[in-house]
């Protein structure tokens, strides 16, 4: 299975410590969302990056191709939700799932 680098870049650099109303609905509704994918999606680890020039969010996800990870992550509600945030995303060509 192909494995993918997501990551989910807000509008600003301030976005985790200033959220609106609505971005902080959409956030929850995000959290759930990637919350409910587990059980039917090959989700390696979802969460929040703390990055010095601003926090982004990151998952890594197995797929069965890149238009089955697009069609999931624009069914994301923090996609959905139109309040400025986008992914990126690569594809780990020597990705793998390693077990501790």
């Amino acid at each position: 299975m192909p494995y993918y680098y997501c990551k989910l870049v807000p509008p600003r650099a301030t976005f985790a410590q200033d959220m609106n109303q609505a971005e902080t609905s959409a956030m929850r509704a995000h959290a759930a969302y990637w919350q409910d994918r587990t059980a039917t999606t090959e989700v390696l680890a979802v969460g929040l990056v703390g990055h010095p020039d601003g926090a982004f969010g990151v998952a890594i996800l197995g797929a069965g191709s890149e238009a089955e990870l697009a069609a999931l992550l624009e069914e994301d509600p923090a996609i959905i939700a139109g309040v400025g945030l986008r992914y990126e995303t690569y594809p780990m060509p020597l990705g793998r799932v390693i077990h501790s």
